[in-house]
């Protein structure tokens, strides 16, 4: 469920929708060095700490051909988010800024994605360098990362206060 959050002078929240659009399968779990949100690193690049994407064993011929890839992009649900918030105001920030420019796990659909390293693969568990979640964490989905046609050298971000 998500917790109840304080909100920051400059945030806003919204009334959800009665009823959702789609649905969507838990294929896993993952197991994570951090029990609490607070304690997990921002965007996973301040620790180099071995985390385990452990499927649910119906998802165990998924993993085929997979230890291929050196790195793999990791789809889960930030499931003790705020579901609610439309503008933020992140601690680092001056002001607020609208959700969908952010990548704070508070959104609508609380889906979170990290570019991991894949350290190797073991039956139904997948080791892997790079997460930023806390343990248990609900795991939506694994794909490989291709750095042909994932990364984007020229791509940017305006600088606060930009529109």
């Amino acid at each position: 469920m998500p917790q109840t959050v304080e909100r920051r002078p400059g945030e806003d929240t919204i009334a959800l929708p009665a009823a959702y659009d789609a649905g969507l399968y838990f294929i896993g779990r993952i197991r994570t060095p951090w029990p609490e949100r607070r304690d997990c690193p921002k965007n996973g690049l301040q620790t180099d700490a071995v985390c385990t994407l452990n499927l649910d064993p119906v998802y165990g011929p998924g993993l085929q051909n997979l230890s291929g890839a050196s790195h793999l992009i990791v789809l889960y649900w930030m499931d003790e988010a705020a579901r609610d918030i439309v503008r933020q105001r992140p601690r680092h920030a001056d002001g607020s800024r609208g959700t969908f420019s952010l990548r704070s796990p508070a959104r609508p659909n609380p889906i979170a994605l990290s570019v991991v390293e894949n350290l190797g693969i073991d039956g139904l568990a997948v080791q892997v360098r790079g997460l930023d979640c806390r343990d248990g964490t609900p795991l939506l989905d694994i794909k490989p990362y291709y750095a042909s046609t994932d990364a984007r050298p020229d791509a940017t971000v305006a600088r606060a206060g930009a529109a």
